[in-house]
């Protein structure tokens, strides 16, 4: 007979199933013949996105491969246990890979000129020059791989919040896409996490006992994405369903709401 914990868990699970393979559905995220890169930085999101589509790959239609890569950014010091890692994949069926990468020195320097100027560089920030090394580390390996789809652990919220920093910042109604073909290669980005809020993915990880990351990044609560978070959770005061009409109007836009000019 299960336990409390063990049918809480459960439920939590089936829910989290449920919203993933709708956004697999929706959005058609997967096909036949797939091979799927797993962004995997070992935090609970892209923890849950490697069990969930560890899980899903044992399915009999799609067939589709998954592979996780672990990219390790030399100059940045935030850490996660490989040797943890290395388990979590083989228990979810997920072969792990995992790669050094560096700052480019040039780069680095421009980031440490723009940091006396006035207004710095905006692609000199060290959020940019992290996320843009470990990108370009994971679109080489998926083509090393023969890889046709990069998968990440963005959430409803993160969608939300990227909508918001568009708008503030870019004056751009804009998002991260469910799916999205690049341009310049055969690859297309896919976030099969799209339709689950964070909160859930918070309860079912410490459900799980998902081990934290051992070093988290030093620029984690100075960056512009924690800033519009605050100003996302101060909404949700105002309004707690604030998160569905937001991403509800996603898809929801109304022309005739535009002032005439």
């Amino acid at each position: 007979m299960k336990t409390p914990e063990q049918i809480a868990l459960d439920k939590q699970r089936d829910r989290l199933t449920k919203r993933f393979h709708k956004a697999c559905a929706d959005y058609g995220l997967i096909a036949d013949g797939d091979h799927i890169l797993i962004g995997l930085s070992g935090g609970k999101d892209s923890l849950l996105l490697t069990e969930l589509l560890g899980r899903r790959s044992k399915i009999y239609k799609p067939r589709f491969k998954v592979t996780a890569l672990h990219v390790r950014v030399k100059e940045r010091d935030y850490q996660t246990d490989l040797s943890y890692l290395e388990q979590f994949c083989a228990e979810a069926g997920v072969e792990l890979i995992v790669r050094d990468t560096m700052i480019n020195d040039e780069m680095s320097a421009r980031h440490a000129s723009s940091m006396s100027a006035e207004k710095p560089l905006d692609d000199a920030n060290p959020c940019f020059l992290c996320a843009w090394y470990r990108r370009k580390a994971l679109f080489n390996a998926a083509q090393e791989l023969g890889c046709n789809k990069i998968a990440f652990g963005h959430h409803r919220d993160d969608m939300v919040e990227t909508l918001l920093m568009n708008l503030i910042f870019q004056g751009a109604f804009a998002t991260m896409p469910p799916i999205l073909q690049l341009e310049k290669m055969p690859l297309q980005i896919i976030r099969p996490l799209c339709l689950i809020d964070e909160a859930d993915i918070r309860t079912y990880a410490q459900m799980r006992s998902y081990r934290k990351q051992e070093k988290l990044c030093p620029f984690e609560h100075v960056s512009s994405r924690e800033k519009v978070k605050d100003l996302l959770t101060h909404i949700k005061t105002l309004n707690p369903e604030a998160v569905d009409s937001l991403y509800g109007a996603l898809t929801n836009i109304k022309t005739d709401y535009l002032p005439k000019i």
